[in-house]
């Protein structure tokens, strides 16, 4: 068992030097929601596209309006929630040497400001802005937001990042195993 404590990455080395990625989805979520809830009313649809509108509307729960029906316990549930893995993807920001891991830190960076506008919304409103909608036809994609997209979109880059590392370690082992041939 190795007991010598793990070197602490300098900030200016680590995936913490790009908070401010995270700062700018947090204002540009704010911002958006901001404009959305003080020019179209509640409920009201802007054309913009065949397949998009800019809505106003209300997410009381998390994604697809999961936990919406709670009775109100979802706000501090999802608030408890989103504060914790926010707190979480700021030590592994903090462990992520930026260096080697741009993608790694730049959709940690985008998940963390998402989970932080998408938390003030519910601790300030008990509810999320929702504005952009996508469909086709009558078939409506739920409504989201600059927050929802941020984590999607980091969401995205972290898992091609599990999946090419799994690949390159996958490849590695087979070339271990056939030059041990």
């Amino acid at each position: 068992m190795n007991d010598e404590p793990k070197p602490v990455i300098p900030f200016r080395d680590s995936g913490l030097r790009w908070y401010w990625i995270a700062l700018l989805v947090v204002v540009f979520d704010q911002a958006t929601k901001f404009w959305i809830v003080n020019a179209i009313p509640e409920g009201g649809s802007v054309y913009v596209l065949p397949v998009f509108n800019i809505i106003h509307t209300y997410n009381p729960g998390a994604a697809w309006s999961m936990f919406a029906d709670f009775g109100g316990a979802q706000r501090w549930f999802l608030s408890a929630l989103a504060i914790a893995v926010s707190g979480f993807l700021v030590y592994w920001l903090r462990d992520t040497v930026l260096a080697a891991q741009r993608l790694l830190a730049f959709g940690l960076t985008l998940i963390l400001g998402g989970a932080i506008g998408n938390v003030i919304d519910r601790l300030r409103l008990g509810h999320v802005v929702d504005f952009l909608e996508v469909h086709w036809d009558e078939a409506r994609f739920p409504a989201f937001n600059v927050a929802d997209s941020a984590i999607t979109v980091g969401a995205a880059c972290v898992i091609l990042i599990m999946v090419r590392d799994g690949l390159r370690e996958r490849r590695m082992k087979r070339e271990a195993a056939s030059a041990g041939k």
